[in-house]
């Protein structure tokens, strides 16, 4: 798809008149630039808001060089996202509150940068 745009941005002759016609059957805007279109960059700029979920799990391992701690979660509808086993950033102290083996339930953030535990209380 980047070839088709960067050919239609040079200009040159009939080709241009038909990567006009491709990059408006692609859903270019009449000012230039590209929607969002659910792809890889749907989750970038400012529609792509930081997210904020609670979960409930058991903790795998504390990375303390990564600054993460790994936790094998259920499933979290508010976000969508099922069961898995994945690692958090969390906090030094966060890490030092929790050890491999706990249950806990936590609170966290996701965005495009990543995710981060906010909170722990262990069960």
């Amino acid at each position: 798809m980047a070839a088709p745009l960067a050919l239609a941005a040079c200009g040159s002759g009939d080709d241009t008149e038909m990567m006009d016609d491709t990059a408006m059957a692609e859903g270019q805007m009449a000012d230039g630039q590209m929607p969002m279109d659910g792809g890889d960059m749907s989750m970038m700029g400012s529609d792509s808001a930081m997210q904020t979920a609670s979960a409930e799990g058991t903790v795998t391992a504390i990375d303390a060089d990564a600054g993460t701690i790994t936790v094998d979660h259920g499933a979290v509808p508010a976000i969508e996202w099922p069961a898995m086993t994945m690692a958090f950033e969390a906090d030094e102290e966060l890490r030092q509150d929790v050890a491999v083996g706990d249950t806990i339930s936590f609170d966290f953030t996701t965005d495009e940068s990543g995710n981060a535990i906010t909170s722990i209380t262990k069960k």
